[in-house]
């Protein structure tokens, strides 16, 4: 994985939307069925919107019901990390950027095999490579 990017508050809030850097620099969460990607069926990668590290496959991508797009693992490259997160009175644990430290949802022990886990993440957080598109 590439090194770390820092940037700073300005620069995070020029390059993203209201609503991209709520979620990723602020830990915020969109509203269930709501993201551009929960419905996505295409195959193609799915990369962090802050800084373009690859983060999951579409071929662990699952329809969960939850209303975000749910992946059972995340790329093998180690982008993605975890944190414990105590707040709103509830022990869940973080996923994020390893590369930006952008917030990308949260990780459960419900998913389906092989991992039996699913990591919730948000729309906003991720940018789509069509598979397609990237050998055109």
């Amino acid at each position: 994985m590439s090194d770390k990017i820092i940037k700073t508050d300005a620069e995070w809030r020029d390059m993203l939307t209201d609503e991209q850097y709520h979620i990723t620099r602020e830990h915020g969460t969109e509203r269930a069925f709501t993201g551009a990607l929960c419905d996505n069926h295409a195959d193609g990668t799915y990369q962090c919107i802050c800084c373009g590290a690859d983060l999951f496959d579409s071929d662990t991508k699952f329809e969960s019901g939850s209303g975000w797009p749910s992946f059972y693992q995340p790329a093998e490259n180690g982008a993605v990390g975890e944190t414990e997160d105590r707040s709103l009175f509830m022990r869940r644990t973080e996923v994020h950027c390893n590369r930006c430290d952008a917030h990308l949802g949260h990780v459960f022990p419900d998913g389906p095999q092989p991992t039996g886990l699913r990591y919730c993440i948000n729309s906003a957080s991720l940018d789509f490579v069509d598979k397609d598109a990237e050998s055109e």
